[in-house]
């Protein structure tokens, strides 16, 4: 839970943009790629992402201009990332002119009352719901054929790289 909203934006400003980042390697070919016919899309696990940001801070009274919750992916991944971007932008500014660090210990009901948390939790839940669905889009862009970028530390392809680099430069 976070207890000041400038915690909360210095974390965001990484999470969104290691999101932005994988979302930067997305093709237009690998956003039909599923696990399975019964699992989400890329499309539909990135898009999940970007709407997510302003359906769960608009439960706890955060106001977005984002997608609406019935909208469909668009149909490039450069859609993707940009509305994705525009949210991650807008989200730390709209949190900071709505509400102030007393206003994170205020519980908000979410979701019709499923959950009862402080709007702290809400800014934890943020980032851990994208981190969650991001593990899950790294899986499905290793089917598609992508390779993904690291986020809390190198892919097997940047460490194998990283790791020729040094031998290298050892000889």
């Amino acid at each position: 839970m976070y207890r000041k909203i400038d915690d909360f934006i210095q974390a965001w400003d990484y999470e969104s943009k290691a999101t932005s980042n994988l979302l930067g390697t997305l093709t237009d070919a690998s956003l039909s790629k599923s696990a399975s016919p019964d699992d989400r899309t890329i499309a539909r696990t990135a898009w999940h992402i970007v709407k997510a940001i302003s359906e769960l801070a608009e439960q706890a009274g955060v106001k977005l201009s984002g997608p609406a919750q019935d909208a469909p992916a668009p149909k490039t991944a450069k859609e993707i990332r940009a509305a994705y971007d525009a949210l991650a932008k807008a989200l730390p500014e709209a949190v900071k002119a709505s509400w102030n660090d007393d206003t994170l210990l205020v519980v908000d009901e979410i979701f019709g009352g499923y959950y009862k948390w402080p709007k702290g939790v809400t800014l934890h839940s943020l980032i851990t719901h994208q981190a969650h669905h991001r593990g899950q889009l790294i899986t499905l862009m290793r089917f598609a054929g992508l390779k993904p970028v690291g986020v809390y530390g190198p892919t097997r392809e940047e460490e194998k790289a990283i790791h020729a680099e040094m031998q290298a430069q050892a000889k």
